[in-house]
């Protein structure tokens, strides 16, 4: 049996990640074995998800352990740990990193290609809460383009959809992480349903001027 002392130091991280992961199938935004989840727990090590694992049903015991550098100490990490990697060694306040399937997000890729984000400026809460939120360039799942289509929005964005994916988001905290991807979600289907019921309308120009101010004013924090 493998020895598991490393990854035992971690269980308390290790129980917030499950939680966070319950949540967000709770919320049909992880189903079968998708999504990943992240937390830096020291300078060069970090703890993930596993790779083939129900992220609503896995244990502190299947938890992978890996470097920056990308090498694996501890367990079978996921097979998208490129993209936590990437962002932690672009962004040095990351301490945690969720990759989840929100459908609603991820259909407005599918739907609409053309875009370079979600069509925040219809609603006042999206630009307050977290800002633009970019589709970033589709990527086949698990390879090394994936960490490298992230690098033009990082460390400046905080909250992205992946095309025809997904969608990641990070924080200086797990919380601030998985609360960014419920964002994510509910910001794409009420701007999904505003499409359906008639079309989507935008706020004016001069006011998401004053909104964005506002947004600097508060910071990058996801809210």
């Amino acid at each position: 049996m493998k020895d598991n002392t490393e990854i035992k130091q971690y269980y308390p991280i290790c129980e917030e990640i499950i939680t966070a992961a319950r949540r967000l199938h709770q919320k049909n935004m992880l189903a079968a074995a998708d999504g990943n989840i992240s937390c830096r727990v020291t300078g060069n090590k970090v703890l993930i998800t596993p790779s083939g694992v129900s992220k609503a049903f896995m244990t502190p015991e299947e938890m992978a352990l890996v470097s920056l550098d990308n090498k694996t100490l501890q367990g079978k990490p996921s097979s998208e740990k490129i993209m936590h990697l990437e962002v932690y060694r672009l962004c040095p306040e990351a301490k945690a990193v969720v990759h989840a399937h929100p459908p609603t997000a991820i259909a407005w890729t599918v739907a609409r290609p053309e875009l370079a984000f979600l069509p925040s400026h219809a609603v006042s809460e999206v630009i307050l809460a977290c800002g633009d939120i970019p589709f970033v360039p589709y990527a086949r799942p698990g390879t090394q383009a994936m960490g490298d289509n992230l690098k033009q929005f990082l460390p400046q964005h905080r909250a992205l959809i992946l095309s025809r994916h997904g969608a990641l988001t990070w924080g200086e905290s797990l919380d601030e992480a998985w609360m960014g991807m419920e964002r994510i979600e509910h910001s794409s289907e009420i701007l999904w349903k505003a499409h359906v019921l008639g079309g989507l309308t935008f706020l004016p120009d001069e006011e998401v001027l004053a909104l964005k101010a506002i947004r600097q004013r508060i910071g990058d924090r996801l809210l």
